[in-house]
């Protein structure tokens, strides 16, 4: 049943953006049976007037993109799907004003990532408008979760550490990987500036698990490094020259004291042309230190399981990818809907499953 309303409809959603990750929310909001889409925003030009179907590779939805945020608005709407690359914080308040929920990818779990005016002004909105705002992904995200059940096995807890690695040569999203210092030199001020600043998001990871185990943290801080390629990287989508940065490493610490009791680590090369010769373990790792200590490796594998079917196809490796990011906030829409209006992090929520996708 819907769980705004109880009345069994399907829950309206709006795609907002139809980038990597958007495709794929899109994609899976059109297979939910119990999700109706009604709408999507375009951020684009030229993706305005064009199917949602056509802009995700699947057959015609019926539903065609605009950039008119009124006219979505006036939809009415129970949920919008917020998958923009960056958040824009007046945007995603006009939406929770309008009584509208949202569940989105874009560089949120907690919200201490955007800061705490931002923060605050979300909130805000989102009791205003009696709507909820949830915000997960793969990493941070649904690997939070992943770490905070692991955590569940152990009687003492002394420290939980998340691992994600990856070649990120087939993301095909050179504004990300820009963003985080990738093919500037190795010695430049500013590569650790942006290494910090483009994944600010993990440092709100950090305090979902610091949370969910009852630690209050003193500091929050973030150590970075990186790898220099050996020649030159040309992928078509970003260059990188020889001795310039091809692989970046990035730790955020939640310390307690002088003790970190949370550890992030994202860790993002190239291909393998690269030094130091970092040992890339291509997927997500939890290291739960206590008694007992756990270790959890989470690996995504496409149907059938064959991995070398798709590693000669850039786009259908990709898609894989970009869905264990969507799909964790599409399944969440109906508890996200049913929930309390304000801020929620998998913590307020019932267990997230996929229970609504049919076979």
């Amino acid at each position: 049943m819907n769980p705004r309303t109880g009345d069994g409809k399907a829950l309206r959603v709006v795609q907002w953006t139809t980038g990597n990750v958007g495709r794929e929310a899109a994609k899976a909001v059109l297979a939910h049976p119990d999700l109706e889409l009604v709408g999507c925003y375009a951020h684009g030009a030229d993706k305005v007037g064009r199917d949602v179907g056509e802009l995700c590779g699947v057959e015609p939805a019926g539903v065609v993109a605009t950039d008119d945020v009124a006219a979505l608005l006036a939809l009415q709407p129970d949920c919008v799907v917020y998958t923009a690359l960056f958040p824009d914080i007046d945007q995603q308040c006009r939406i929770l004003e309008a009584g509208i929920n949202i569940v989105t990818s874009a560089a949120f779990v907690t919200g201490w990532g955007v800061g705490d005016e931002a923060k605050r002004r979300l909130d805000d909105a989102a009791r205003r408008g009696g709507a909820s705002l949830f915000g997960s992904g793969m990493n941070p995200g649904f690997n939070n979760l992943l770490a905070i059940v692991s955590a569940g096995f152990s009687r003492r807890v002394d420290k939980v550490k998340l691992i994600e690695s990856a070649d990120a040569s087939v993301q095909q999203s050179r504004e990300t990987l820009e963003g985080i210092g990738m093919g500037l030199d190795t010695d430049d001020p500013e590569a650790a500036r942006l290494a910090e600043a483009g994944s600010r998001v993990f440092g709100d990871g950090v305090c979902l698990v610091a949370d969910a185990m009852g630690w209050e943290l003193d500091a929050i801080r973030c150590e970075p490094s990186f790898a220099r390629a050996t020649e030159d990287i040309d992928l078509g989508w970003i260059r990188v020259d020889r001795g310039r940065i091809a692989g970046v490493n990035v730790r955020w610490l939640g310390m307690t004291g002088e003790r970190c009791v949370v550890e992030f680590i994202g860790q993002y090369v190239l291909g393998t042309e690269f030094e130091p010769a970092w040992k890339i373990l291509h997927g997500w790792r939890v290291w739960v230190e206590g008694y007992p200590g756990v270790r959890t490796t989470l690996e995504v594998r496409p149907e059938g399981d064959t991995l070398e079917r798709i590693a000669e196809d850039p786009n259908e490796f990709l898609a894989l990818g970009m869905s264990v990011v969507a799909v964790p906030i599409v399944n969440a829409i109906p508890a996200v809907c049913a929930a309390a209006p304000g801020i929620r992090t998998y913590l307020d929520l019932p267990p997230i499953t996929s229970r609504g996708f049919r076979s």
